[in-house]
């Protein structure tokens, strides 16, 4: 009579998935230190005593007699979320949202939720709040849902098992890291816990057509917390960010397998949960003071859409042996390169300075179109001239000064026309491209650093802007 083995306990690294049959403080694979978690391994499935090979569920067949999926999109109710989604919640889909705790990911679920449930009936599981809480914020919303159904459970399956009573359209699971199966062993938040918790829900939304949203929450690196592979077996890969302390919140698609990852939703918190801003440039450069030195408008892109915002920057008299450099919204390394290209080839003094940078409004620039706004709101701050309040710039910045072309530029100019720039700074290849602008609106083309210095604002009559 065979004897059949206990499960052997292995160890799983939470970064990269590697394996090993004892703890070690390093991961052998990827190096990160204590990611090592404890977890059962599977038993292997018994092998067939003739050796057989198994047919696949499915033949294989040729692609091109495929027919072509049209899946079924749900608005949420709030069209920067739906931009993000590629224009809509498609059913069978798992969207993964993470963010930092306190930025709103309940909040803007418990608002879908409301919508959805004029068309659908919502199943909403909460493993970290009580009913009780739930209902206050529901009230604190001030929305309406008769078929939104609330549970508070973590048993994955017993949360599956309501899902088959009830029969839901959409599942909010808040969160993933809650969720456990009593036939593991290991704690809630664990590797195979997290892992199985979530390959459950997806095989229940792409078996019944449910679309389910999962929460995670995120690592001290800033990550979402649990095994990877969590983000490579969902659909979409939400991150919400902004600070708790500021207004304004973006929503990023990092992987959508139904639309583009470059879109981006922006939002604000009020007293009434998450509001859209469909016009977010406008927001940006509100409050945007006039003829103050250091500052300068720039405009990138994300996604389709172009986005304007006010660069702020403070250079003053460094009482350290090493010049303090800060920047908030803005890569720090590229501000490092920025300050060198300025120093060496316009003999700017930054080496003697403080220099400090600031995003307004919370937003992130990445894109390098936002070089020549950076450079020119670092140079007004150091030689403290203004720039003219109706003035905007965008380029990529080289090594030797040069400024260089950056994509789209018709859809920035038309953007900046919009909110009422008058001079727009643009390469100067790009500008004889005849990008079109109306009467009235000055398009000036610089090819390097040098050619930007007269466009700052005399401080005192008769001193040289440059």
């Amino acid at each position: 009579m065979a004897v059949s083995k206990a499960p052997k306990p292995i160890f799983v690294c939470a970064e990269c998935g590697a394996t090993t049959s004892r703890w070690v403080g390093k991961c052998p694979d990827c190096g990160a230190w204590n990611s090592m978690e404890e977890t059962v391994q599977s038993p292997e499935p018994a092998r067939s005593g003739n050796g057989a090979t198994p047919a696949p569920r499915s033949p294989a067949v040729r692609l091109s007699e495929l027919e072509t999926p049209s899946y079924i999109r749900s608005g949420t109710g709030m069209g920067e979320l739906d931009r993000v989604l590629g224009g809509g919640l498609v059913e069978g889909s798992v969207v993964l949202i993470s963010g930092e705790p306190g930025i709103g990911k309940s909040t803007i679920l418990l608002q879908i939720s409301a919508h959805l449930s004029s068309s659908r009936r919502v199943l909403y599981v909460t493993g970290e709040e009580s009913g009780g809480q739930i209902r206050l914020r529901y009230n604190r919303l001030g929305i309406k849902g008769d078929e939104i159904f609330l549970l508070t459970e973590t048993n994955t399956d017993a949360i599956l098992g309501e899902c088959r009573r009830i029969s839901p359209d959409v599942i909010v699971i808040d969160s993933v890291q809650t969720l456990y199966s009593e036939r593991f062993s290991s704690a809630p938040g664990s590797v195979t816990q997290v892992r199985e918790g979530a390959l459950a829900f997806i095989t229940y939304a792409k078996t019944e057509g449910a679309a389910v949203f999962l929460v995670g929450h995120v690592n001290k690196e800033g990550g979402i917390s649990g095994p990877k592979m969590l983000e490579h077996m969902v659909d979409a890969v939400l991150y919400f960010e902004g600070e708790r302390t500021q207004a304004y919140r973006i929503i990023r698609a990092t992987k959508n397998r139904y639309g583009s990852t470059n879109e981006i939703g922006v939002f604000e918190m009020s007293d009434r949960g998450l509001v859209e801003i469909p016009n977010p440039s406008e927001v940006l450069i509100s409050e945007r003071p006039k003829s103050v030195s250091g500052s300068c408008a720039g405009c990138i892109l994300e996604g389709s859409r172009p986005l304007i915002t006010e660069i702020q920057t403070l250079v003053t008299g460094t009482v350290y042996a090493v010049p303090k450099r800060t920047s908030d919204g803005f890569d720090y390394n590229r501000l490092g390169l920025l300050l060198a290209v300025l120093e060496r080839r316009l003999g700017l003094r930054f080496s003697q300075n403080d220099v400090y940078l600031n995003i307004a409004g919370g937003l992130r620039l990445d894109e390098p179109a936002a070089d020549l706004s950076v450079a020119m709101a670092l140079i007004s701050g150091i030689t403290d001239r203004a720039l003219p309040d109706d003035l905007i710039a965008f380029g990529e910045v080289g090594l030797s000064g040069e400024v260089r072309a950056v994509p789209r530029a018709e859809y920035r100019v038309k953007e900046a026309v919009r909110l009422g720039f008058t001079t727009i700074v643009v390469p100067k290849r790009q500008k004889k491209k005849d990008l079109a602008v109306p009467d009235g609106v000055k398009l000036v083309g610089v090819s390097s650093l040098y050619e930007v210095l007269p466009f700052l604002i005399k401080k005192k009559d008769g001193e040289d802007a440059t």
